[in-house]
């Protein structure tokens, strides 16, 4: 494990990272005995440092939510990261490319609540309970990290690599099977990406159920209001300027970003 000085080390060269668009080495090079649980707290140094800083939590993105991705990163649960006010994209307002260090987009089925969440013994029936709509999500995700060459540790501390995200109007979630939803990804009428909804966990809503229970083991609720992105439907795809990606669902309609 770090100590309490090395954690803010750590978090203060992602900080910088990202305020001048410029990635570092990972940080397992500079702290060798860095794990997941000193990765959590550098995660959440750099998210009071921009709380205090006037930001607002919008709510909470999932990643590794893939059996595929888990194996990768040698892991067998995923992790999570905060989405602040800020990080909110809007679909007619472009994306600058510069603005990021290696950004890419991914394709989710995102949840905005309408009742808060219970913590330690949520279960997806109450996460279908508690949404009041299921969404046609886009996420931007960025990593701080140079050349995306990350551990599971790096990821974590570097808020789950999140940058970003546009979500669309959705429906009630108990219109739709969550199973079964299928995915699309275009940009310029070329199909990039493609895949289906139980890609994430079997089923996105055990993926909200998962992060409910595990951030209320640190007094994190998630609240009516909160936006959750449960995972990613298909695999990644990178940002360039000029592109406008599409995300289509089956039975949930669409969602786009463009980019300068």
């Amino acid at each position: 494990m770090l100590t309490d000085r090395q954690r803010h080390e750590a978090a203060e060269l992602l900080r910088s990272a990202e305020q001048h668009v410029t990635p570092i080495a990972p940080l397992t090079d500079a702290f060798p005995g860095i794990g997941t649980e000193d990765a959590y707290e550098i995660q959440l140094v750099n998210i009071r440092h921009r709380l205090a800083a006037g930001a607002e939590v919008r709510g909470h993105k999932v990643g590794l939510s893939s059996p595929v991705m888990q194996r990768m990163m040698g892991v067998d649960e995923p992790d999570y990261g905060h989405l602040l006010h800020d990080m909110e994209l809007r679909p007619h307002d472009p994306v600058p490319v510069a603005r990021y260090c290696h950004p890419r987009v991914e394709v989710e089925v995102g949840f905005v609540l309408g009742d808060d969440l219970p913590g330690e013994t949520c279960t997806p029936a109450d996460v279908l309970a508690a949404t009041e709509r299921v969404v046609p999500a886009l996420e931007l995700i960025d990593s701080r990290i140079r050349d995306w060459r990350i551990t599971i540790a790096d990821t974590i501390a570097d808020n789950a690599s999140s940058a970003g995200y546009v979500i669309g109007e959705g429906r009630d979630p108990r219109e739709l099977d969550l199973r079964a939803i299928d995915a699309r990804l275009t940009a310029g009428g070329e199909l990039l990406a493609e895949g289906r909804s139980d890609a994430v966990l079997g089923d996105p809503a055990r993926s909200v159920a998962w992060l409910a229970r595990t951030v209320a083991r640190f007094g994190v609720p998630l609240k009516k209001g909160h936006v959750v992105l449960p995972g990613s439907c298909t695999r990644a795809v990178d940002v360039a300027a000029g592109a406008t990606f599409t995300a289509e669902f089956t039975g949930l309609g669409s969602v786009s970003l463009s980019f300068i």
